[in-house]
């Protein structure tokens, strides 16, 4: 996984970076308007304060784009599908009293992906000509074309229904930009505002940042698909500094990406609960360092998610398992299909994994993948036994014959116009246990452990089976209840033992949905947004390093 503030390859960036802004916390909306011309006039351009109006995919460009499938058809391709794809980004940050970023950036454009035997071809163009767009798709299949001289082997696609006149989009119920930037810029402020009132806070950044999508995806089968996801991924991170100055310590990792409007920021109450990420921060000055050995865990899930995407969706990702996709982040573990599926154990029997596009709130939620594939949710691991990967059209033929499902599971997607379609990795999420058990009841069945908050650094090797993974805010347990604050905590494992030491899984009451903004594959790099939804979980005799 790579987080990445900007999406690569946008178009049309109005952007203020690098120099601060001092704004008060009770900033106006004349205020604002004012300090825009001034920094206007001294070179600095910031985006408009009004929304930018949605360019909705008009007639005159479905026509372009069946246009371009029929191009393609014409030229020889056996099958073509196409997209056209606008998307805004939105970034404001500040830092203390200052705000240290704004930036809107917008891009459109229109591509065609082709198959011819048994290769892909993909072209892009931002012209939306006719004459453009067919010199667009005949590229595509010329490069199918050359590509099946070398690799000539068929590609069966799986089958999918047809959905000639389809809409989506996230539920939501604020756009976010539909939000002004003063706003945004006013709670920034009010949220750095609180935490810094607590003592030895010396910093506080924080930041929103907004994505749109709007798709429109039409396939030589037929289907004609607009779509239009909302992601939204506000961020804070606090310093402490001790008196003397001879240590620090943050406090991050404190809320997570979703894919929902601004309605998902009002309900977080930012400012409210800064004062007490503050505290954890400046508590950690004080904390002891951990005493490395074998502890008990139990893994908040704003701390599992990532274990869970690390040493779970990557190595379910079918691509990788079978070495197609490995320059970028490695392999898998989890090889070959016809020795895994339904025999590997990868934890207990009341451990259970889901893939899906369907969870609300999440970052890889859709209606439909790049494919025309109609979202679904099924069984990455049953029972604790592996039984099935993330897959596309083309890859349901690879494994069909050990999983007995020909049908795609929904997970193509390319990251914006100039991007062809790969597979990419859906939200993937551990159940919560069919008992409500709460926090407190995880706890209290440890009587040596260490209680983790809060994603922190992490390592895994080319295979996904060596890990090490840290965290934010460490508590000792003892007797069951919570001691005291530790620091410089990490764990590793190998990830089949790590997970088989899976003792006891929250209720669902403790479920919570982390996510990653950023996640990377490929060569070129692109990058998708994905969501991973755990309860709290308590793991036996882990082995605990010091990272000091």
């Amino acid at each position: 996984m790579a987080s990445f503030p900007v999406p690569q390859n946008h178009r049309a960036s109005v952007s203020a970076q690098g120099t601060p802004l001092v704004l008060p916390a009770d900033l106006s909306r004349r205020d604002f308007l004012r300090l825009s011309a001034a920094v206007a006039a001294a070179g600095i351009l910031l985006p408009s304060t009004k929304p930018v109006a949605a360019q909705s995919m008009t007639s005159s460009e479905r026509e372009l784009l069946l246009h371009a499938i029929d191009v393609a058809r014409s030229a020889g391709a056996q099958y073509a599908d196409g997209r056209i794809i606008r998307t805004q980004f939105e970034a404001i940050g500040a830092r203390e009293q200052m705000i240290t970023q704004v930036q809107s950036t917008d891009s459109f454009g229109i591509n065609v992906r082709a198959l011819v035997g048994g290769s892909w071809g993909f072209s892009a163009t931002q012209v939306l000509s006719r004459d453009a767009v067919a010199a667009m798709a005949r590229e595509a299949v010329a490069i199918a074309a050359a590509n099946n001289k070398v690799a000539p082997s068929d590609t069966v696609l799986a089958a999918v229904d047809v959905f000639p006149d389809a809409d989506w989009i996230t539920p939501h119920s604020v756009d976010p930009f539909e939000v002004s930037l003063e706003d945004k810029a006013a709670l920034l402020l009010r949220v750095n505002e609180e935490a810094l009132r607590v003592r030895n806070i010396r910093f506080s950044n924080s930041s929103i940042l907004s994505v749109k999508e709007e798709r429109l995806l039409a396939t030589s089968e037929g289907s004609l698909i607009r779509q239009t996801l909302l992601r939204i991924n506000p961020s804070i991170n606090i310093t402490a500094i001790s008196p003397d100055g001879s240590d620090f310590q943050t406090r991050g990792a404190v809320v997570e990406p979703a894919g929902r409007g601004y309605e998902y920021i009002r309900g977080l109450e930012l400012a409210a609960s800064a004062s007490g990420w503050a505290e954890e921060a400046a508590m950690k000055l004080q904390a002891p360092s951990v005493e490395p050995g074998k502890w008990d865990l139990v893994l908040h899930p704003s701390n599992l998610w990532l274990t869970i995407h690390e040493a779970i969706g990557h190595p379910t990702e079918l691509d990788r398992a079978l070495g197609f996709e490995a320059n970028y982040a490695g392999t898998s573990f989890i090889y070959p299909p016809e020795d895994v599926i339904g025999k590997l154990k990868l934890g207990p029997e009341f451990m259970q994994f889901v893939g899906n596009r369907t969870e609300f709130g999440g970052c890889a939620t859709t209606g439909w993948d790049d494919e025309g594939v109609p979202a679904e949710s099924w069984p990455l691991i049953e029972d604790g036994i592996f039984v099935d990967y993330q897959t596309t059209r083309e890859q349901a033929d690879w494994i069909s014959q050990y999983t007995g499902i020909t049908r795609s599971h929904g997970c193509s997607y390319g990251q914006n116009w100039e991007s062809m379609p790969f597979q990419r990795m859906p939200n993937v999420s551990m159940l919560p246990g069919e008992d409500d058990l709460s926090e407190d009841d995880v706890i209290a069945n440890t009587d040596r452990g260490i209680l983790i908050e809060g994603r922190g650094s992490y390592s895994i090797d080319q295979q996904r089976y060596n890990i090490q993974f840290a965290g934010q805010v460490f508590w000792e347990i003892r007797n069951g209840r919570k001691f005291r604050m530790l620091r410089d905590v990490a764990y590793v494992g190998r990830t089949p033992e790590f997970w088989n030491a899976l003792d006891t899984v929250g209720g669902p009451s403790t479920y919570y949905l982390g996510a990653s903004f950023g996640d990377a594959k490929g060569q070129p790099i692109q990058v998708n947004a994905v969501s991973h939804g755990c309860p709290i979980s308590l793991f036996r005799d882990i082995d605990i390093i010091n990272t000091a």
